[in-house]
């Protein structure tokens, strides 16, 4: 089952999960989550804990404040390599702000402050997932994945 499937959330919260900067580290408690499109990221950094696999609680506001999971929750449920890497272990390590892999010349420059930066300056790149006439099987419904978004193969829902 999908974790999007165990989470009750309106759409402006799905947008915003998806085209906000976040960045992401991994902790022994779940996901520290780093709102980098806000003017103060250092102020707005919140943990996500994960239960069987789940985004279950955020530590933000809207989470306790709003019906439903916030964005962080949304975020890190739509990054499935993400969720993943917090299930397989509880040793902190970096993950990839779109939820792939951190390459080892990555880890090595950004492990002084342990997180990764997604600066989407990058622009679209080939789809990792599958082509474009094939059903992605990391997309929910009509809610995309990440990868399907970052490369263009999907937009977001109105």
């Amino acid at each position: 089952m999908h974790p999007l499937e165990q989470l009750e959330f309106p759409s402006r919260v799905a947008k915003r999960a998806q085209y906000e900067t976040f960045e992401f580290t991994l902790s022994a408690d779940g996901v520290v989550v780093r709102n980098g499109s806000h003017a103060n990221p250092d102020e707005h950094e919140y943990l996500v804990t994960v239960d069987d696999g789940v985004p279950a609680t955020c530590e933000c506001p809207a989470d306790d404040q709003y019906e439903g999971a916030c964005k962080h929750r949304v975020a890190v449920a739509i990054r499935r390599p993400l969720l993943n890497a917090v299930t397989a272990t509880d040793e902190p390590q970096l993950v990839a702000p779109d939820g792939g892999q951190v390459t080892s010349s990555v880890a090595e420059s950004n492990a002084e402050d342990e997180s990764v930066t997604d600066t989407r300056s990058a622009g679209p790149q080939p789809a990792t997932t599958a082509p474009d006439d094939e059903e992605c099987s990391e997309c929910f419904d009509d809610f995309p994945c990440w990868d399907c978004v970052r490369t263009g193969r999907r937009d977001l829902p109105e």
